[in-house]
This record gives structure tokens, C-alpha cells and sequence, in this order.
């Protein structure tokens, strides 16, 4: 026997101390975690939002966890103290050994232990309401009621979220309250429902009547509360409170708050007459109500009397849910304007706007990587993650390019290379950009460079003096820089050339504290043992541009789309960042997770080199970040201070315009009737692409980002736009714009087409492409000689008041992976085309509306001979895409055929 003591004794040694290397190590990897992060932030300049956000969340653990630990320990000590002496029931009620227990147990011991640990789990789910307090606490009004109860809006976003936090908090905690209370009177054999004639003590039935009086109580505040919830629900034709809600709803909620309220008092009451039937028949009471009146009664009352007459009655709701939707997406601002459609397009209005003719995109994303893959990646372990499209002032003018980073991607270096010193230490950083006009090819089908090899050679395009990216859209896991082995550079010839950082970012990695908090950290003993590292050396960490963003502002919700930008000689990434909330009274939900209200509040730049991080406020009206902005003083700065150049760089976000849209096609509707019945639903167009675009599934056309003149506009500017075609058509019925250039950037206009005439939609266009005979016999041609074709993304350009289409068209040989530009399809009217180059396809496009000869003698006929070699030589420079030439040739023509016009108005004389 004494040796079984022993060894049971040795084993309960041996699993505290295992328990206790576990909760060390655990707690040690927090606190190591925290000291990184600290040290992280701090050498990014944002120590002070790492001091907020842990000060924010250290004091709500503390103080749930007080009230958490302290509300579990006072009911389980209460059911101690008052519960019956356990020898007294719980050997015949719940057997001998679980009585044996419950007289064995230090129960003061395992009540506390019980409410700190439940306690502690509390606190700890309750960790990521963090930003929930400190908006509550920091929140600014919006401004705007809504129109049910009239309170500001900004009640909804910082006020209601916390109140229903802290009710779920409170529900749980009873909840909890209740199960160890129920343990200790069960073990004590204060509990015997089926036994005992009573079934509960004295001390249990009290102490159960005040939990139950708690909880009605805390449900009477939770009806209080779901009065403001009526303002997110959706019967299929209204979101927010409908005529049912508020007619129906609204009432049975007071009506169950009271109801809650009484059945709160009467089981405080039986704590004192200890009537089993009171708090039963309150629960039923409660319970019944709900079912009764919150559940059949409303659905009864809509099925039967708003049903039948639902667009009379659901007006006034529909109209504060088309309002309010329109407020909460910023579709307010968009600006609807005619395009009254005209087939008016000549060569001279193309050379009235070339910027636009010369902007058009005839490079798809995807081929256009490939293509830089295959001829500007160098190396085996360099990759183009990503193709972006802005605009530069360049030597050849205001002009669209696309860019990839050429960036460093570790998984790439060979494998029997892939060791720690090269992935940690060597190969740190990936080196520039490669950048080509949005038109151009060569004679090849290949992109003309402006940017290009390593270091960057700028043949037209911006120069670049410092070119190393060691922040980007790659940049997983971390590097160390500044040690005694120099950091690759850049091939050249047979040798390679190397570096050594010199930016502002990095961790202090020198001393052995630090190299020994950083080996933990990473689970990486080789930056503890490391001969490499020197004094000097940093950690670079968080090298993802967005994980970098996300890591400083948790708070916001970032753009899928960063992008590259070569300004002053550097490069920087622009990331659009987004406030978002799920609270806008009356919104339908159509942006993120469920987010019925959305920003683009912030505009956000980091250094490829550096990785300096600045925030700047692009909405100071947005009262969302107005209240983070008292809660992180300084960390947004106005977008004033954005250099001038980057400015000039900004453009209106991609995932933004798209959620906008989605809205905007049922949205523009802003008659209740009209909007009822969906009469003029918008979607968005279909379109084909790919290597076997005639067999090809149809996608939903994307927003696109091209160089246009605007109707009404003096000038080309950068602009986002999708067409729209009418619900279950094909036809085009508007297009939207975003504007991108200052001074109108942010600025949408919806052109709207006329009802009563038939604009191509590009599903259309397409099948117009596909049935005709010579393109299709030619791509067929070239899929039985060994290419593969691929048909690029149809583009709709407006010109004034019309509508060119433009698609190009890609060969790639079976065994390679390099895409040609082979051809260009052009559409306007009826005439559809596909030559070698867009100034081919547009000369054959307008071939028809060459002058016609006039009927006249001598000078006449002389003049008509002129007119038609100026037409002719005109034609020939815009096919070799010669627009200055081209320009000229046409200036000359105008003379000539106003002259035969007056001509023939004297012989009409």
C-alpha cells in the first residue's frame, strides 16, 4: 500500500511539473511575442499604436477577468456556504463514491480554481473587442438620424456594437454563474430532481430564482436592444425595419421587455416563498410570448395583411432603404448624365483624340506577365508577382503604362541552394520594375520596353536610382542585413555584384539578447549561433507589404490591389485602405463580411526599400476614421502632405468601384415603385477570353482603367469604368466612370444611354467577332498550325458620343510560353475588322467614310483628286501608327473639302 502511495504521489509530481513546463512555455512564447512585436513597432515609428492597442487590450482582460473570476467565485461560494452538509443526501442520492467525493473535496480550493480559470477563458474570448471599447469610448456623431427612432447614426456604429457585446458578455457569465452554482448544490445533494419530492433545497431554489430573475432581467434590456436590430433585417423586398417590423414588431418587443421585466420580479420574489411554480410559469410565460408573438404573430400579420397590399404599404420603408443604401456606399455622389448615342466616329474626331486612341490597353494582365517572365526575370529566382497599370507624364505625353516589380522569390532558388545563409542572408531583396506602354508592340508582338534588365535601364520611362525592393508583394519570412557577408545585388556577366543595406528598417539583432529572443521567436537556432552576424547587423520582419499594413492597422481593411509606383527615382507601393461597418441603418450588405458600409479612407505608401509606412487621411469626412484618429493621435496624416508626385498617382481602387457597382445596378432605381418591381435592373456584361474563347464559358466583364476625354471634358484623364447592360439582355444600357486625375478625383458619373435605341453590348460584339467568316477561318488557321490563340479582354472605349470596341489577339506556340501581340479586332456599328496593329484596324474600320467624289468639272475635279491622296496618305500613316503625319495629312484635307462644299452649294445656287 505505501508503495502504491508513493507511486501515485510521483505521478501526480511528475504531471504538475509537466503542466507547469507547458503553461511556462506557453506563457513564455506570449511574452516573447509581445517583446518582437514591441520592438517591431517601435522601429517602424508606430510604437504608439502598439501602446494603445496592448493598453487597450490589458486593461479589458483585467477587468473582464476581475468580474468574470469574482461574479463565478461569489455564486459557487454561495452555493457552499448555503448548500447542505454533503453526508446528509449524497450517499443515497448520487452513490457512494461521488459522495465519498463531495466529502473529500476542498471545495474553497476548487471554487476559486473553477472561477479563475473560467474566468480567464472569459477574458481571453473577449480579447479582439478591443477596438469595440475604444470606439465606443472615443466615438463623434455622424450627423445623419435614422428614420425610425431618430437617433444618430453614430449610435449604430459605436454605441450599439458595445451594448451587445457586453450583453453576450453578461449572458455568458450568468450562464457560467449558473452551471458552477448547479455543480456544487448537485454534488452537495441540494439537486435531486427524480429522488427527492422537492427536488431542489431550500439554498438551491433561492439561489436559483435570483440567477433566473438576472437572467429575465438581462433579457428585458436585450428586447430593449433588438428594437435597434429591426433596422438590419430583410424580408426579401425591404432591408432594415419593414411595415411589419415596425407595426408588429416594434410593439410585441415592448410588450416581451415588460413581460421579461415582470418575470424578473416575480422569481426575485420566490426567493422569499420558494414556489417551484413561479419561476415556471414566468419562463413559460416568457418563452410562450416569444414564440406566440414574436415568431407566428408577425409572420401571420405580413402573409396575410402586408402581403396582399405590400407595395403601399412597404413604400415609405423601401424608400428609406434606397436612401440610406445609396448614403452608406457613396453612390449619392455619382453623377447621372446622358450619352445620347451617336454613329458620328470619322478619322477626324479619332485624331480629336488620340490621347485616348493611343491609351488603348491592347496588353491582358496575364499574357503581359507571361510575356515579362519569359524575357525580363533574368534569373530563375527573380518572378513577376503582379502586373499594375497607372499613368506617367512622360517624354511621349500623359501616357497609361503597366509595370510588374521584378521581386526576389526564395522558393524559386534551386533546391540543394536553398540553405539558411542564402534564404536569410544573401538573397535579401528583389531589383526594379519593368514597365511598358499599354499600346505599343513591336514588330515581333512584343511589348516595347520603357523599363528594363537589371539595374533599370529606362528607354522612355521614368529613371530609377534606387532600385532594390526589399518590401513587396512577396517578401515572406525574414532576412538579416548589415553582417559580414555581403547581400547579392544583381547578376552581371559571369560574376555577381553586392551590396549592403543601408536603410532605415531593421531590429538591432547585434547582442546576444537579442539574437537569443529572436532564435526563440522563430524557432531558429542558427541566428543564435550564426558566425555572420555582427554589431550592426538588423532583422528585417513583416517584409509583406500587406501583412505589414495589416500588422500596424488591424482596424482597417485593405485593397486586394497594391500597386507599384516609380516616383523621384524610388520605388514605392500605394495600398487603398478601407473602413468598413456593418451597422448603417437600412443598408444592404454588400461589401466584405456581411459590411453595409464602406470608405476608401485612407491611402496608404510604403518605401520598397525602406519600409517606412505612411497613412494618409483620403476622407476627412468619414466619421469612422475620425474616431480612430482620436483613438491613434498622429498616425494619419493629411493627404496634402502626400508628396506632389505620388499624388499625381493615386487612382480610384479597383475593389471599391466594383462594390459600388454591384450596389448601383439595383440602386440607381430611386422610385419605390420602380425599385420594387426591378424594372430597370443593371448587371454586369459578359464577355470571352482565353485560349478557346468561341467554346469558353462567359465571365462577368471587370472594371478597367483606361485614358479617356470624358463627354463635356476639356481633357484625356485617368479613369475606372464598366459598362452596364439591362437585367436578362445584352444590349448596353450606360457605363460607369471613376474618376482618378486631380481636381475631380473620387468624382463617378453614370452615362446613361437612350432607352429607344440599340447600343452592342460586348456579349454581342463578341458574337459579332465570332461569326465573322475571315476571323474565324484565321483563328482556326492558326490553332491547326501548332499556336495556340488567345483572345484578349474585349474593351469598350467611348469617343465623344460613340462606341468603339477594341480586342486584341494573341498567338503562342504549343511548346512555349512567350504571347505574341498578333492582331487587333476593332468593332464600331455594324463593321467589325482585325488587322496587324489598332492604327490598321481603325483605318480599315473607317475605310467607308472616305469623301466621296463630287460630281463637278475642272477645279472641282482637281480638288476631289487632292482630297482623296491627302484621304489615302492619311490612311497609310495611321496604319503605321505615324499620328503626326496622319494629323497633318488630315489638316490639309479639311481645305480641300470645304471647298468642294462650297463648291456645290454655288452650283445648287
Amino acid at each position: 500500500m505505501r508503495s502504491r502511495g508513493k507511486d501515485a504521489m510521483r505521478l501526480r509530481r511528475l504531471a504538475a511539473w509537466v503542466a507547469s513546463v507547458v503553461v511556462a512555455l506557453i506563457v513564455a512564447g506570449r511574452v516573447t511575442g509581445l517583446i518582437v512585436d514591441w520592438l517591431w513597432f517601435g522601429s517602424v515609428g508606430y510604437a504608439g499604436v502598439f501602446r494603445t492597442i496592448f493598453a487597450a487590450q490589458a486593461l479589458l482582460f483585467l477587468a473582464l477577468f476581475a468580474v468574470s473570476a469574482g461574479a463565478l467565485w461569489v455564486s459557487g461560494w454561495l452555493a457552499h456556504r448555503c448548500a447542505r452538509q454533503a453526508q446528509a443526501w449524497t450517499p443515497e442520492v448520487l452513490g457512494e463514491v461521488v459522495g465519498s467525493m463531495a466529502t473529500r473535496l476542498p471545495w474553497r480550493a476548487a471554487i476559486a480554481g473553477a472561477a479563475v480559470l473560467v474566468g480567464l477563458l472569459m477574458a481571453v474570448g473577449e480579447l479582439s473587442s478591443w477596438d469595440v471599447a475604444l470606439r465606443y469610448i472615443n466615438q463623434v456623431p455622424f450627423g445623419k438620424t435614422d428614420p425610425i427612432f431618430g437617433k444618430d447614426i453614430g449610435f449604430y456604429f459605436f454605441s450599439l456594437p458595445a451594448y451587445l457585446a457586453l450583453r453576450n458578455w453578461l449572458l455568458l457569465l450568468l450562464c457560467c454563474s449558473a452551471v458552477i452554482a448547479g455543480m456544487v448544490y448537485g454534488l452537495r445533494g441540494d439537486i435531486a430532481l427524480i429522488q427527492s419530492p422537492r427536488g431542489l433545497s431550500p439554498a438551491a431554489a433561492t439561489h436559483g430564482s435570483a440567477l433566473l430573475g438576472l437572467f429575465f432581467a438581462l433579457q428585458a434590456w436585450s428586447y430593449w436592444l433588438d428594437r435597434f436590430i429591426l433596422l438590419y433585417g430583410d424580408n426579401g423586398v425591404v432591408v432594415g425595419a419593414s411595415y411589419t417590423d415596425v407595426h408588429v414588431g416594434l410593439p410585441v418587443l415592448w410588450l416581451q421587455l415588460g413581460l421579461a421585466a415582470a418575470a424578473a420580479a416575480a422569481s426575485w420574489s420566490n426567493m422569499r416563498w420558494r414556489d417551484s411554480r413561479v419561476p415556471a410559469a414566468a419562463a413559460l410565460l416568457v418563452v410562450g410570448s416569444a414564440f406566440l408573438l414574436g415568431t407566428i404573430w408577425p409572420a401571420l400579420f405580413q402573409r396575410f395583411y402586408v402581403k396582399p397590399n405590400e407595395l403601399q404599404l412597404e413604400t415609405p420603408y423601401l424608400e428609406h432603404n434606397i436612401a440610406l443604401t445609396r448614403e452608406a456606399y457613396g453612390v449619392t455622389q455619382i453623377e447621372a448624365r446622358p450619352f445620347p448615342v451617336e454613329q458620328s466616329l470619322n478619322l477626324a474626331s479619332l485624331q480629336a483624340n488620340r490621347p485616348t486612341i493611343d491609351n488603348i490597353r491592347l496588353w491582358d494582365l496575364q499574357p503581359l506577365r507571361d510575356t515579362y517572365a519569359q524575357l525580363q526575370e533574368i534569373r530563375t529566382y527573380y518572378k513577376f508577382l503582379a502586373t499594375d497599370i497607372d499613368r506617367y507624364r512622360l517624354d511621349a505625353g500623359y501616357q497609361q503604362v503597366m509595370l510588374s516589380a521584378r521581386e526576389l522569390e526564395p522558393a524559386l532558388i534551386p533546391a540543394n541552394a536553398q540553405t539558411w545563409v542564402n534564404l536569410h542572408l544573401l538573397f535579401t531583396h528583389g531589383n526594379g520594375v519593368v514597365m511598358s506602354p499599354v499600346t505599343e508592340k513591336s514588330a515581333e508582338g512584343l511589348p516595347t520596353l520603357y523599363l528594363h534588365d537589371i539595374p533599370p535601364l529606362s528607354s522612355g520611362g521614368p529613371v530609377i536610382q534606387e532600385p532594390r525592393l526589399y518590401f513587396g508583394e512577396g517578401g515572406k519570412g525574414y532576412v538579416i542585413v548589415k553582417g559580414s557577408m555581403p547581400e547579392f545585388d544583381y547578376p552581371k556577366g559571369k560574376d555577381n555584384v553586392y551590396t549592403a543595406y543601408r536603410g532605415r528598417d531593421g531590429i538591432e539583432i547585434g547582442g546576444m539578447a537579442r539574437r537569443a529572443l529572436f532564435a526563440w521567436q522563430f524557432d531558429d537556432p542558427n541566428i543564435l549561433l550564426s558566425g555572420y552576424i555582427t554589431q550592426e547587423s538588423r532583422i528585417l520582419l513583416h517584409r509583406n507589404i500587406q501583412d505589414r499594413v495589416r500588422t500596424i492597422a488591424p482596424f482597417l481593411i485593405f485593397d486586394r490591389d497594391p500597386y507599384a509606383v516609380v516616383s523621384d527615382g524610388r520605388i514605392y507601393w500605394i495600398q487603398d485602405a478601407y473602413t468598413t461597418s456593418r451597422w448603417f441603418p437600412y443598408s444592404q450588405p454588400g461589401a466584405g463580411d456581411g459590411d453595409n458600409y464602406i470608405r476608401n479612407a485612407v491611402k496608404v505608401v510604403i518605401d520598397a526599400y525602406n519600409g517606412t509606412v505612411d497613412f494618409y487621411n483620403s476622407d476627412p469626412a468619414d466619421p469612422v476614421l475620425q474616431v480612430y484618429q482620436r483613438i491613434f493621435p498622429g498616425m494619419f496624416r493629411p493627404l496634402a502632405a502626400m508628396p506632389q508626385d505620388l499624388q499625381r498617382h493615386i487612382r480610384y481602387p479597383e475593389d471599391l468601384f466594383l462594390i459600388q457597382a454591384q450596389i448601383y445596378r439595383a440602386y440607381h432605381m430611386e422610385v419605390a415603385e420602380v425599385f420594387y418591381n426591378r424594372e430597370d435592373l443593371w448587371e454586369f456584361p459578359r464577355q470571352v477570353s482565353g485560349m478557346n474563347a468561341a467554346n469558353a464559358p462567359a465571365a462577368r466583364m471587370m472594371p478597367y482603367y483606361m485614358i479617356l476625354r470624358l463627354p463635356g471634358e476639356a481633357r484625356a484623364e485617368f479613369v475606372l469604368m464598366l459598362p452596364m447592360v439591362p437585367s436578362q439582355r445584352e444590349n448596353m444600357i450606360a457605363w460607369l466612370a471613376a474618376r482618378s486625375d486631380s481636381p475631380n478625383y473620387g468624382k463617378l458619373v453614370a452615362y446613361t444611354f437612350p432607352k429607344e435605341k440599340l447600343v452592342y453590348g460586348p456579349f454581342q460584339i463578341e458574337a459579332r467577332i465570332q461569326q465573322n467568316t475571315e476571323i474565324s477561318q484565321q483563328i482556326s488557321l492558326w490553332n491547326q498550325m501548332g499556336s495556340r490563340v488567345i483572345r484578349g479582354h474585349l474593351q469598350v472605349v467611348p469617343i465623344e458620343h460613340s462606341i468603339l470596341y477594341v480586342s486584341p489577339l494573341y498567338l503562342r506556340a504549343e511548346s512555349g510560353q512567350l504571347p505574341e501581340l498578333k492582331r487587333v479586332i476593332a468593332a464600331y456599328g455594324d463593321r467589325v475588322v482585325m488587322e496587324d496593329t489598332l492604327g490598321a484596324a481603325l483605318a480599315a474600320l473607317f475605310k467607308e467614310s472616305a469623301p466621296g467624289a463630287i460630281p463637278a468639272q475642272g477645279a472641282a475635279n482637281a480638288r476631289a483628286r487632292e482630297a482623296l491622296g491627302h484621304y489615302d496618305r492619311a490612311i497609310e500613316r495611321l496604319k503605321a501608327g505615324d499620328w503626326s503625319r496622319f494629323g497633318a495629312e488630315l489638316d490639309a484635307l479639311r481645305p480641300l473639302l470645304e471647298a468642294l462644299g462650297a463648291g456645290g452649294a454655288d452650283e445648287r445656287k
